[in-house]
């Protein structure tokens, strides 16, 4: 079973990234809260892994901690949500999703893609108990809800519109819906695609 990697990161196209180790290229899936997190490309990484196997597909997927991939564990336990649902669901920081099963926020949840209103309070019942014995809202670090400062010594460009765009189709959002997300929070001064992406989805999920 392989539960760390430590390598080099070669590809990164959210959510989709590839990672070099001793020779050997593997394809991970990350969820945005992990993406956010990573260096630049031909930097070292080190990486918290969880393999999914199912009849149609083996996925390994990828956490910069080893809390977030407990929290993507107990999300897959939760019954009607597989691995790619609960992926998507941690694009919401971990804090956030603690707070969204303590306060009983089904609305934010069924703004995740796939998520329904029945899964979303079939995950709130079933996850109450089992976070608290993973550990306090208390416990977790906080991200400010806000929007993401970036820099302003890079003007925007299509790239990264069609980078951010993509990434968020491949977490399930229409291409519509992708697009309009885009736009509303694109600005002169935004020079990543992971900046666009987090305050893209940042307007979509609100805690």
């Amino acid at each position: 079973m392989i539960g760390r990697l430590r390598g080099t990161l070669v590809e990164k196209q959210a959510p989709h990234l590839l990672i070099e180790v001793g020779g050997v290229g593997y394809e991970l899936i990350a969820p945005m809260t992990t993406v956010y997190r990573l260096p630049e490309l031909n930097e070292e990484v080190v990486l918290y892994t969880h393999f999914a196997v199912s009849e149609t597909a083996q996925q390994l997927f990828a956490f910069h901690s080893k809390a977030d991939r407990e929290l993507f564990r107990l999300l897959i336990k939760v019954n009607g949500v597989g691995p790619k649902m609960a992926a998507g669901i941690m694009s919401m920081e971990a804090a956030d999703i603690v707070h969204c099963v303590r306060s009983d926020n089904v609305s934010a949840l069924v703004k995740v893609p796939g998520v329904g209103k029945k899964t979303a309070e079939r995950l709130i019942i079933e996850m109450r108990d089992k976070l608290k014995a993973w550990q306090g809202a208390d416990a977790l670090p906080h991200v400010s809800p806000e929007l993401v400062s970036v820099s302003e010594t890079a003007p925007a460009s299509n790239q990264l519109i069609a980078e951010a765009e993509s990434a968020l189709v491949a977490l399930g959002y229409k291409p519509t819906d992708a697009s309009r997300a885009v736009a509303a929070v694109m600005n002169d001064s935004v020079n990543r695609a992971e900046d666009l992406i987090r305050a893209a989805l940042k307007s979509m999920l609100p805690a």
